[in-house]
This record gives structure tokens, sequence and C-alpha cells, in this order.
């Protein structure tokens, strides 16, 4: 069995994203920035620091913000657009088909922070766990989600030049899993461990989740292959037709619906390319409640060993 891993805890999604963002307007005077009066939250507020003439604070109207946000990025500029997930993609869904996916804005980052139901305490009201089925509806939209800073860092100047683009980012101190030489694009996956019996596919805080249950299922003499599927749309097609042909079972688990998420995408080109026993954890059916970030992903499955059990269920049902 192999030692377990220590991961080191980074800095939040969010921050990462805030910090890259004004490393990249410093070169580039096209970004700007717009947000819905919650710029110390979504950390746009550095860059509003520093170029304030390229911050445009749109107060509490996500729907009138993705609108701005399109319309710089029609006119030329590389439009950030920041809020809650739950806030920009409910209140300015409307705005993101008909002002950025119809016409084909191409120039335009949408950055949903507090994603999930690890925003804790908030509540449920805040919680965004339908984002990655709306976004991924939206034609000619990426959709990406890093899992750790590392990744964000990266993502975020991917995004900036490959829109239209949807980032998600949470709220809490993250495990750093990548390392620094690790390559990131849009329509990647990063193999994160060999396997050979099963294959656990996921992204985000659930990333680490993945690793620790593939060494619990060492323990039990089960190789477990895991994949962080951080580029939701596209989808990496051949790494998960390759793992579903080689493993023959399949795990995905996200921090999101379960109707509507990474798992039914993933089953679409499963069950296309080489058809195999899949396994989902994630949210099902239900809204969270008010909690501590981890205690809340404890109640919800959202956990090593709630992956490890799925695992153990995929690898019974193809034998």
């Amino acid at each position: 069995m192999p030692a377990k891993t220590e991961f080191k805890m980074g800095v939040a999604t969010r921050v990462a994203f805030g910090d890259t963002l004004l490393e990249l307007a410093r070169k580039d005077e096209r970004i700007v920035v717009c947000d819905a009066d919650i710029s110390k939250s979504t950390m746009t507020h550095k860059f509003h620091q520093e170029f304030p003439e390229r911050f445009f604070s749109c107060g509490i109207a996500e729907a009138n913000m993705v609108s701005i946000g399109a319309g710089l990025a029609a006119a030329g500029k590389i439009a950030f657009v920041s809020s809650f997930s739950c806030f920009v993609l409910n209140k300015g869904f409307e705005q993101l088909r008909v002002s950025v996916a119809y016409p084909g804005i191409k120039n335009f980052v949408v950055v949903g922070t507090h994603s999930g139901i690890s925003i804790g305490e908030d509540g449920p009201s805040q919680m965004s766990i339908e984002d990655l089925a709306l976004t991924c509806s939206l034609p000619g939209f990426s959709v990406l989600a890093p899992a750790d800073e590392v990744a964000m860092r990266k993502l975020v100047a991917v995004a900036a030049y490959n829109g239209p683009v949807f980032l998600r980012a949470g709220r809490v101190k993250t495990a750093i899993v990548h390392d620094e030489e690790t390559e990131f694009k849009i329509g990647g996956s990063v193999r994160m461990r060999d396997g050979s019996d099963v294959t656990i596919m996921a992204f985000g805080m659930m990333v680490a989740e993945a690793v620790r249950a593939s060494e619990m299922l060492a323990g039990d003499g089960i190789s477990a292959r895991v994949i962080d599927l951080y580029s939701i749309k596209p989808l990496d097609r051949d790494v998960i037709a390759k793992a579903a042909a080689e493993t023959g079972a399949v795990v995905v688990a996200e921090e999101h619906l379960v109707d509507g998420g990474l798992g039914v995408r993933v089953a679409q080109v499963v069950s296309e390319t080489a058809p195999a026993v899949m396994e989902f954890v994630g949210i099902r059916n239900t809204y969270a409640e008010s909690g501590t970030p981890y205690g809340l992903l404890e109640k919800y499955g959202l956990t090593a060993d709630k992956i490890a059990a799925a695992a153990r269920q995929a690898i019974r049902r193809k034998q």
C-alpha cells in the first residue's frame, strides 16, 4: 500500500483567480472587469485598486453586469465578469445566452466564485449546485473547474484568450494537488494516479478526495486510476474512452447535482465509445443547508470514503 499523500493546503481558487487576473492586466490593457458589488469576495478588489478606470462596479444587478461585459467584449476588450456562481448564472443566464453565446462573443470570461456547497455557513440560497448544467448548455462556451491554485492560475490565462468561458472558483482554501510543471488547456485533463481496476474522475475539491480514495482502495488491493477532469466542456473524450475501455468501471465525483453534472457528460462519452459500469458521487436531488464547509461535504457524501465505496460497487457490478 502506498504511503498516504499529505497535501499542502493552498489558497482558495478565488484568491488565485484574483491574483492572476491582476498579473495579466498589468501586461494587457484590454482586460477589464465587471463586478456585482462583492469584489472583496470575488477577489477582484486588487484589480480595482490598481486599475480603477478599467473596473466597472455594476451593483447587485448581475443580468445588467453580463450585458455590460458582453458589450465591452464586443468592443474589443477582454471582459472578466465576476460574482457568486449562483447569482451570475441564475440571474444572468438569459443575458449569457442572448448577449454572449448567441452572437458568439469571444473575449468574455464569466467567473463564478463560491461554487458548490463548500461555501458553508452562507446557506443554500448562495450555493451554486446547478452551474455546470447551466453553462454546459450554452453553445460555444467552454467550462473549466480548477482543483487548486496551480490549476486556477494557469487556467485564468487560458480563459482570457479562449472565450467565452465559465471559470468555476470556490470559497475555501484547497489542497494543492498539482505541481507547477503541469500543463492545462481547454479540453484537457490530468492523470493523477495510474490504475487498472477502476477509474475515478473528479474536478475541484473532489480531486484531492479522489486521490485519497485511491489510497484507501490500494489497501484492499484495488488499483484505481484518478483523473482530474478540470475541463468540463469540452471533455477530454480520448482520455475518458481509454479509461473506460481499460478499467471497465468508472466513478465520477463532483460537488454539484448529479442530475446535469459532470457524471452525465462522462456517461454520454462512455456510452458512445467504450460502455462500462458507472457510479456517481454527488448531490442527489436536494439542496444543502447552512453548516461548516467540510461538515457539509461529509453530510452529503462528498468524501474519500464514499468515493472508495462507489468504486468497490462499480467493480462488483462489472464482475
